[in-house]
């Protein structure tokens, strides 16, 4: 236990120097060689945009976030939920994951503008957007990891008479958490790229918003910075579930 906590800590010292000198090298080699700022702001240039009320941070911030966090958020609901049925059913299986690969390779910026017609402006079309791009890794996974059980144990759930639900609840489930949390890990990658998506297409807040106001003027700090914001945002996310995974999932059995 002490040498995990150990290497942990090491592990975590580790990123951190290395993205600080990241942006020490950044902040020298803009200095070094008078990058223009329109060009590539320095770190302390981009940071000094926080304090401008013009962008209203927080206010962009919170919404890119809550759509980031419902998007995610549902698809993690409807990709695992969809994964049991499809475990349970093979015929709703075969009915209907063939539907969703097709429907998934739709690209979701076209989706955008349908988006808006049926559902206008919004955070609401946005988590959508999200939905659409992230649940399906996580459908996958989960359905692979429940199918992927140990047969002799069932068995033994079979023989000794056990229901569906108790199969599910003692066996499939805890067996499939390594896979469910992979493609979680995935599902929070790319429900940041969808709510940006969102809000790049048509959006009147949020960050990806912001960036398009800015763009036209050249305020490339502005820009690094939003970049920066939801980069945390997705750090963030992905911190989350990589924390729920260490609760709920042995570290022998993670997937990498």
């Amino acid at each position: 236990m002490f040498n995990d906590g150990g290497r942990s800590a090491r592990s975590i010292a580790i990123i951190l120097i290395v993205h600080l000198a990241v942006i020490v090298l950044w902040q020298v080699a803009v200095d070094a060689f008078q990058v223009p700022k329109f060009i590539l702001p320095s770190p302390l240039a981009t940071v000094a945009t926080l304090g401008a009320a013009k962008y209203a941070w927080l206010s962009n911030l919170l919404v890119t976030a809550a759509e980031i966090l419902g998007g995610f958020c549902l698809g993690a609901l409807v990709g695992v939920a969809l994964a049991v049925i499809f475990t349970w059913s093979p015929l709703v299986s075969l009915l209907l994951l063939p539907l969703f690969v097709t429907l998934n390779m739709i690209p979701k910026v076209a989706l955008g503008p349908l988006f808006i017609v049926w559902f206008s402006y919004g955070i609401f079309p946005n988590i959508l957007i999200a939905f659409s791009i992230c649940f399906f890794p996580i459908l996958l996974t989960t359905a692979r990891g429940l199918s992927e059980v140990e047969p002799d144990l069932l068995d033994l759930v079979k023989s000794l008479r056990g229901s569906r639900w108790t199969l599910f609840r003692k066996i499939q489930l805890p067996g499939s958490l390594p896979y469910v949390f992979s493609g979680m890990k995935v599902g929070a990658i790319l429900a940041v790229a969808g709510a940006i998506v969102g809000e790049f297409i048509a959006s009147e807040r949020g960050l990806g918003y912001l960036m398009i106001q800015v763009q036209s003027s050249l305020d490339t700090p502005a820009m690094v910075m939003a970049v920066v914001l939801l980069t945390l945002l997705g750090v963030a996310l992905y911190g989350l579930v990589l924390g729920l995974e260490r609760l709920f999932v042995v570290r022998d059995v993670r997937l990498q």
